[in-house]
């Protein structure tokens, strides 16, 4: 619809918006008709109308066949959108149209802003199989019939309201009340949906919000939102529930020359989804509390590695201790972000940066190492990010005992970086270290180092990843570990 007003018509924003909140929630009204809507909007040079957008019922059969948005209609050959918008006012006449041997019942609403028509809504009514209607169909009509009415009077779509995937359609339930609150249609599903909550009596002829307030959990009360809900006086939209249903109720007050006449109340039984997502929610927090809780075994395993390692005399274990520590620790920090997570998905950009700070920080180097991160690892699904962090965390960690262990002086810094650069399906990641670079003739695959195994082992075995060592690739000196891995996006 924006397309066509911005390239054919002279409308403004201000007039696009108030097009828009009516397209969003113009399915009521064709529902409610049992009505095609075509939205036709002016032509800049006053020649005729371009139809902007279109609504089938989901209650009857449709009158076009193929879609019609960006069609062309020029002034005099549809005289009923020429009076609707010079006129201001709802046209109609008693003789169908005839379209491909159906005959087609049509009805031109204008669509007033302020003081302007802006646009105009065809309504066209198949009339195919008509029968005599029954009070369902009349009382929707009726209903479609207000809303024309407000549309014209520049009264609805309401503004303020905030439409959610849950809000009811026509077809979910449907109830009418008068002025007073009182109901005077109730349709099969609205009265199933009540009934579901627990009422043994009829809707029609009770007042809804004595209904509603009786239905209701002990101790719960029909307060002031609710209120202005059942009683139409509010065009909002609330959920109410009792230990047998939970009902989604949106209320569409009606208007009459300026007066309140009573109003539509759309419901939908939400019970299983709510259900639903309470097990959902349930399943989550679950998940949740046993990443938390290996989180902590982890750490504690990692304590008791540590108070081994103080007792331990032969330097040799030790040094195997504190890999293990840091390895269990790698372990832990993917947990740890995972307990903290609504889903199985991990920001890995926090977890490089825990690991890298873990690295350096039990550095036991005379070396002070820095370890930063440039470009972004993304999203990544747990399956992925804890090998991938125990790989981050052999890589560094190996950097700093071969790269720096050997400098001497000291009090010289080594610096350690982490650059990911994520592209359609694959995840490129370097590890580069300005230390000493590898010895001549280096080959991981023969390397006896553990840490290596385990990098390979993961990269190659469980990530399905490409790995590269060598020199650096800008020249410098120190080593670069180049990793390829497919990830999901």
């Amino acid at each position: 619809m924006s397309d066509v007003a911005r390239n054919h018509t002279t409308l403004d924003q201000a007039d696009l918006d108030r097009l828009q909140l009516l397209v969003s929630d113009w399915q009521m009204l064709a529902d409610l008709s049992f009505a095609d809507l075509v939205l036709w909007l002016p032509d800049t040079e006053g020649l005729g109308f371009w139809a902007g957008a279109q609504m089938r019922p989901t209650t009857g059969p449709t009158a076009y066949l193929d879609d019609i948005v960006g069609s062309f209609i020029p002034r005099g050959r549809r005289h009923l959108l020429d009076q609707a918008y010079d006129g201001g006012r709802i046209c109609r006449e008693g003789d169908p149209e005839w379209r491909d041997d159906v005959p087609v019942r049509v009805e031109t609403i204008p669509v007033r802003r302020g003081s302007r028509v802006i646009a105009v809504i065809a309504r066209n009514t198949n009339l195919l199989g008509v029968r005599t209607p029954s009070r369902l169909e009349i009382a929707y009509l009726q209903s479609a019939t207000d809303l024309a009415r407000m549309i014209t009077d520049g009264i609805f779509p309401y503004g303020g309201e905030r439409l959610l995937s849950t809000t009811p359609r026509v077809g979910d339930g449907c109830i009418r009340v008068d002025r007073h609150g009182m109901v005077t249609f109730a349709s099969p599903n609205a009265l199933s949906a009540y009934r579901r909550m627990g009422l043994v009596t009829d809707l029609v002829g009770s007042r809804l919000k004595d209904v509603t307030a009786d239905l209701l959990q002990a101790g719960h009360k029909v307060d002031d939102v609710l209120a202005s809900v059942v009683t139409g006086r509010a065009a909002k939209e609330i959920e109410i529930e009792n230990s047998d249903a939970t009902l989604f109720l949106r209320a569409i007050p009606l208007r009459a020359d300026g007066q309140h006449v009573g109003a539509l109340i759309l419901l939908r039984d939400v019970t299983e989804l709510r259900s639903r997502e309470r097990e959902l929610v349930t399943k989550e927090a679950t998940i949740r509390e046993i990443h938390h809780r290996v989180k902590n075994n982890l750490q504690t395993v990692a304590a008791l590695l540590r108070m081994q390692a103080r007792r331990i005399t032969v330097p040799e274990g030790q040094v195997a201790l504190a890999e293990a520590v840091r390895r269990v620790g790698s372990i832990a920090i993917v947990h740890e972000t995972l307990s903290e997570s609504f889903d199985e998905h991990v920001d890995f950009d926090d977890v490089a940066d825990r690991v890298g700070a873990m690295v350096a920080d039990v550095s036991t180097v005379a070396t002070a190492v820095e370890t930063r991160r440039s470009g972004s690892f993304g999203v990544l699904d747990s399956e992925i990010a804890t090998p991938l962090a125990m790989v981050l965390t052999e890589l560094m960690q190996n950097s700093v005992e071969h790269a720096f262990g050997a400098r001497d002086g000291g009090a010289a810094r080594g610096t350690i970086e982490l650059t990911a650069e994520r592209s359609v399906g694959r995840l490129h990641i370097d590890v580069i270290d300005d230390g000493s670079g590898l010895p001549a003739n280096f080959d991981s695959e023969l390397s006896g180092n553990l840490g290596l195994s385990i990098v390979r082992t993961l990269v190659i075995g469980e990530l399905d990843g490409t790995l590269v060592f060598g020199a650096r690739h800008d020249g410098r000196p120190g080593a670069q570990v180049t990793l390829d891995i497919p990830v999901k996006d």
